[in-house]
């Protein structure tokens, strides 16, 4: 069994793979074993994995299962401790993986962990999609020390000690594979997006802990199968959004929250259309509102075994204030500025 199995999921990335997974090997191959899955792509994604990088370990899938469905496809046929999470338009850095293997090892407590996510465009920025550690609002809101909203900032080294946070980020997740199991891995109903938050949370609701590692860091793309802009993208983040939130919700939180998030769904929605002119976003929230009406039923059972587990009542890294209102009428643009 391998201590750490770095994996990295794949779907038509060829050229992100023949970048970045030189990096990858260069400075993880000595405590890490590296496999690749791939989710049935059609480029020369398989061709470029068995001339150029033969000793990466690759898993073939028969479809594209998305990305939840996909790692738990992979990551069933991979015997480690601790699996890593990685997505393919990553450059790692010379021994990163030191810092998370060293925590998890001394901290039994804590089930998964990230590195600080910087931008590979601008070094000096963190990267959107998980800066140095997310947390939620109390309508489910993420954010990151390092990014509100689309407002991202400077790496100054701010953030640069270890934090027990709500979610590690899926671009670079280590996690223990036993906790990944024990609360039934990522949804693969989600197929993409919000997945990693997800799992995250059911981990702290069963008293588990999730950290940011800011000594290791990592470089991130972002955006390389979805772009922020694609409807698909915006249709994803609600609905999934909206079934995390139901699924997670304290019974106490859950008929407050929902209510709101309609209001403010529905607002965004027209937002989108009467101040950007989005007809995409704008059909695809409404898109997303209908479609979690219609298979919500689907995650009753999954609503009552997750409140079966909860050891923890308050997670102080769901904040219990409106982000929406921090940042738009208080004009809290960083996370140091958040009460």
């Amino acid at each position: 069994m391998d201590k750490v199995a770095i994996v990295i999921l794949n779907w038509n990335g060829a050229k992100m793979l023949a970048k970045y997974l030189p990096t990858v090997l260069n400075y993880s191959r000595e405590e890490a074993t590296v496999y690749v899955a791939d989710n049935a792509s059609t480029d020369d994604s398989l061709e470029l994995l068995r001339s150029q990088f033969s000793e990466v370990h690759t898993i073939v899938l028969d479809k594209n299962w998305g990305f939840a469905e996909g790692y738990n496809k992979a990551l069933k046929q991979v015997e480690a401790e601790y699996y890593l999470l990685l997505n393919s338009d990553i450059e790692v850095t010379h021994h990163w993986l030191t810092p998370l293997i060293e925590f998890m090892d001394v901290h039994p407590e804590v089930a998964a962990c990230q590195p600080k996510l910087l931008s590979i465009y601008n070094k000096d920025m963190f990267e959107y999609a998980g800066a140095s550690g997310g947390y939620l609002d109390r309508y489910g809101y993420p954010f990151c020390r390092g990014r509100i909203f689309d407002t991202v900032e400077e790496d100054n080294g701010q953030y640069d000690y270890p934090a027990e946070v709500l979610w590690a980020t899926g671009a670079a997740l280590m996690i223990r594979a036993k906790d990944y199991w024990d609360c039934g891995g990522l949804d693969g109903r989600f197929f993409a997006h919000n997945e990693e938050i997800d799992l995250c949370w059911r981990l702290r609701i069963r008293g588990r802990k999730v950290y940011c590692l800011p000594e290791s860091y990592v470089y991130h793309v972002g955006g390389g199968t979805l772009p922020k802009s694609n409807p698909m993208k915006t249709f994803l983040n609600f609905r999934n959004n909206l079934t995390m939130l139901y699924k997670c919700l304290p019974d106490s939180e859950l008929d407050h929250v929902m209510r709101w998030r309609w209001f403010l769904d529905y607002l965004a929605a027209w937002e989108t259309l009467l101040l950007n002119r989005n007809v995409g976003d704008f059909c695809a929230i409404y898109r997303a509102r209908r479609a979690f009406s219609q298979w919500r039923k689907d995650f009753e059972e999954d609503r009552r075994q997750i409140q079966s587990t909860r050891v923890k009542g308050v997670i102080a890294e769901q904040r219990p204030f409106s982000l929406l209102w921090q940042y738009y009428a208080k004009a809290r643009k960083h996370f140091s500025d958040l009460p």
